[in-house]
């Protein structure tokens, strides 16, 4: 389910933004951009930051639908289990990065031996 890529989409259309001014503030193709939009296990925590940033919106609502400007804040007995998966899915995320990282990384290792 591309819950993720929905509120972006929902959020950029409802601050009037296309998809190409998000693709050149990201500094990719806007047809990266959609991409981004329709699977959002293409985001990473970079662009997933950017994105936030860019909307003007608290990255919780990215991934539970409140605080849904960068100012409002959701009810303090659920930001404790907010923050927890928020955390969760940022550290899993970036997890995934570095592990990318370490097989180009070894990839060029290879190509530069050869």
């Amino acid at each position: 389910m591309n819950v993720i890529g929905q509120r972006i989409k929902k959020l950029r259309e409802e601050k009037g933004i296309t998809q190409d001014a998000m693709a050149v503030q990201l500094d990719v193709t806007q047809s990266n951009y959609g991409r981004l939009e329709k699977d959002d296990r293409r985001l990473n925590v970079v662009k997933l930051l950017k994105i936030a940033r860019i909307l003007d919106v608290n990255i919780m609502y990215m991934f539970n639908g409140m605080a849904e400007s960068g100012t409002e804040q959701p009810k303090e007995s659920s930001l404790t289990q907010t923050n927890k998966e928020v955390y969760e899915i940022l550290v899993e995320s970036l997890r995934a990065e570095i592990q990318h990282l370490k097989e180009e990384v070894n990839f060029l290792r290879v190509i530069v031996r050869s």
